[in-house]
């Protein structure tokens, strides 16, 4: 697995995570100014790893 960073159409950067098989698996869905913004969202995605998951299946009323 790799993170990109690129910047989009109207020069903000994002990133995306791609796979061995050259799939996109997670992006950025968002832009940043400044390119420091987008390497620390990145860093916070690696850190993500602990995060618990939820079924919201369940939480629909």
């Amino acid at each position: 697995m790799r993170f990109e960073l690129y910047r989009d159409a109207g020069g903000e950067w994002r990133w995306r995570l791609r796979v061995q098989n050259g799939h996109v698996i997670a992006d950025s869905g968002e832009g940043y100014v400044r390119r420091e913004d987008c390497e620390h969202a990145i860093s916070l995605v690696k850190k993500s790893g602990d995060a618990s998951i939820v079924d919201m299946t369940t939480k629909i009323a």
